[in-house]
């Protein structure tokens, strides 16, 4: 039997001090012990991209990282996307291009693509499809995806 531990994380701006079991995913804690149930729990192989967070700013499968490999990191989900309840622009072009189909797979393309921006600003739809690879959509075929990305850039979304 393994000894829970005790770890800090900064989630969406708020610090939490949780015990865990060594083995659990971030993933799991995000949804089972914070309630941020817009990580979704998909496929839990790494493949799909639907459990996708920002760690320290840098998009990761929180199905594949142990919670205890975050201990005092920067985490941000869907949750913490919008701004005082509102959409963000970013947000409104995927909406707008119609990129949101079902919505199973659009909190991952969104922080994966925040993380995008923040890093270039500018990016080549080659760029876009080369960062949103580990993403799986089943609903749009990417091309509104890539579509809302570049309608981001072109207004100068940052994140």
């Amino acid at each position: 039997m393994t000894a829970a531990m005790t770890i800090s994380l900064t989630v969406n701006g708020q610090t939490h001090a949780l015990e865990i079991e060594p083995q659990e995913t971030l993933l799991h804690v995000l949804r089972a012990r914070l309630g941020l149930t817009g990580t979704k729990a998909n496929c839990e192989e790494g493949e799909c991209g639907a459990c996708t967070v920002l760690l320290d700013g840098q998009p990761v499968n929180s199905c594949l990282l142990l919670a205890v490999r975050a201990e005092g990191s920067r985490i941000q989900t869907i949750e913490g996307v919008a701004e005082d309840g509102q959409l963000t622009p970013l947000q409104e072009a995927f909406a707008a291009e119609g990129a949101i189909q079902c919505g199973y797979c659009t909190p991952g393309f969104l922080l994966t693509t925040a993380a995008l921006l923040s890093a270039n600003p500018h990016p080549t739809d080659e760029e876009i499809t080369h960062a949103l690879s580990g993403n799986i959509c089943r609903c749009t075929g990417y091309t509104k995806i890539v579509k809302a990305v570049r309608q981001a850039a072109a207004k100068g979304v940052q994140a």
